[in-house]
C-alpha cells in the first residue's frame, strides 16, 4: 500500500474512473447486442432504431475518453453495414 498522500489519491481516482469507464464500456455493449439481435431476428425497423441509440452511446464513450475515435467509427460501421445487409 501507497504511503505517500498523492499516491494514494492516485490510487482512489484511478478506481472511481475505472468503475466510471466499465460502466459506460458495459452500456455500449449492451446497445451493440442489441441491434445484433434484432439483425439475427431480421427485424428492421428495430434494428435501425437500435442502431440510432448505439451510435448515440458509442459518442457519447468516445467523447469521454473511453474508446479511441478509430475504434468507434470503427464499431458504428459494422453496426451500420449489418442493419443495411437487411432489406
Amino acid at each position: 500500500m501507497a504511503n505517500i498522500k498523492s499516491a494514494k489519491k492516485r490510487i482512489l481516482v484511478a478506481e472511481t474512473r475505472a468503475a466510471r469507464n466499465k460502466a459506460i464500456r458495459s452500456k455500449v455493449k449492451t446497445a451493440v447486442k442489441k441491434v445484433e439481435a434484432a439483425v439475427a431476428a431480421k427485424d428492421k425497423a428495430a434494428a435501425q432504431a437500435a442502431l440510432l441509440a448505439a451510435t448515440s452511446e458509442i459518442d457519447k464513450a468516445t467523447s469521454k475518453g473511453v474508446y479511441h475515435k478509430n475504434t468507434a467509427s470503427r464499431k458504428v460501421s459494422r453496426l451500420s453495414k449489418a442493419v443495411n445487409t437487411l432489406a
